[in-house]
């Protein structure tokens, strides 16, 4: 059976090459503007505060794990406005393989794991449209299991550190997205999977991209009324089902593309067009460039 999510986690290619351990103590805060990269953090130990631009400020714990697939600004600082302890809360101290935030002198309140995955897929910004726009993760064992192990490494000077820790890194990733589906998930491809009717209807999608499907099909695979599915796939995806159809067609043509494994006609019927001048057409539309450019261009990069 076709599995969507691995599927959109494969083409993103994640990795975590660079993290670094991080520790606040009294007063502190950290504020950063768009990074360009998708941001995580484990907490280690101790409590921190986390506000994301769009949402609602949360409280870390020992054990949480977050992630922000997509760039936004955040502001992390430590518990209450009334925390204190000495220090100005915006200095910065540089201890043995970890940065201090705050009070430099002291046990810290908190210690993280913080970082950026990298997402190597060229089509990133499409796939991570389709993940939740905060991952905040807790109380799941096996994922406190992940953190704990990742501390460790962290906190360890021993041979291939970086390598095993990177690796734990992608693997904290793939169980935070998986553990975050859900109806209380934000609109995306986790909280779709979670309603068995409409995960129903999108693996149908994955398993045979190349059929020339309607709402009225997929309706019927969901075992929904037209416009029941069509409505709640609106709402628990974000997108209408023909929108999320030409998304996943057009990241699957990319895919091929720059893999060079076809011609274009070979390329359009793998992806459910009947010709290439129509798959060409509705690429040039999706993309903002002609397939044949677009494989030129990526094969140049």
């Amino acid at each position: 059976m076709i599995d969507p999510f691995a599927e959109v986690v494969t083409l993103l290619q994640p990795s975590a090459p660079l993290s670094k351990v991080v520790s606040g103590a009294g007063a502190w805060r950290v504020q950063r503007s768009e990074s360009g990269q998708p941001f995580y953090c484990a907490i280690l130990q101790g409590s921190s505060r986390l506000a994301v631009e769009g949402q609602d400020p949360v409280e870390l714990r020992e054990g949480d794990f977050v992630l922000v697939p997509a760039v936004y600004g955040f502001v992390m600082s430590s518990l209450g406005p009334g925390t204190t302890g000495g220090g100005d809360p915006l200095a910065i101290a540089e201890f043995p393989g970890e940065i201090r935030h705050g009070n430099p002198d002291g046990p810290p309140d908190v210690r993280l794991l913080v970082g950026h995955f990298v997402f190597g897929s060229p089509d990133a910004a499409l796939l991570v449209s389709l993940l939740p726009q905060l991952v905040h993760v807790r109380g799941e064992k096996r994922l406190a299991a992940i953190v704990e192990l990742v501390g460790e490494e962290a906190r360890a000077r021993r041979p291939a550190r970086d390598v095993i820790l990177a690796r734990l890194l992608e693997v904290l990733l793939i169980e935070a997205l998986r553990a975050t589906a859900g109806n209380e998930a934000s609109p995306g491809l986790l909280r779709g999977l979670a309603d068995g009717r409409l995960a129903a209807a999108i693996r149908r999608m994955h398993e045979d991209p190349t059929r020339d499907w309607t709402v009225e099909q997929l309706a019927h695979e969901a075992a929904l009324s037209r416009s029941a599915f069509f409505d709640r796939f609106r709402r628990a995806m974000g997108v209408t089902p023909m929108e999320y159809l030409l998304s996943w067609r057009m990241a699957l043509a990319k895919n091929l593309l720059r893999r060079n494994e076809g011609g274009i006609k070979e390329i359009a019927e793998r992806v459910g067009y009947g010709s290439a001048s129509a798959f060409s057409v509705a690429f040039t539309r999706f993309v903002g460039l002609p397939p044949t450019r677009y494989a030129r261009e990526e094969m140049a990069s």
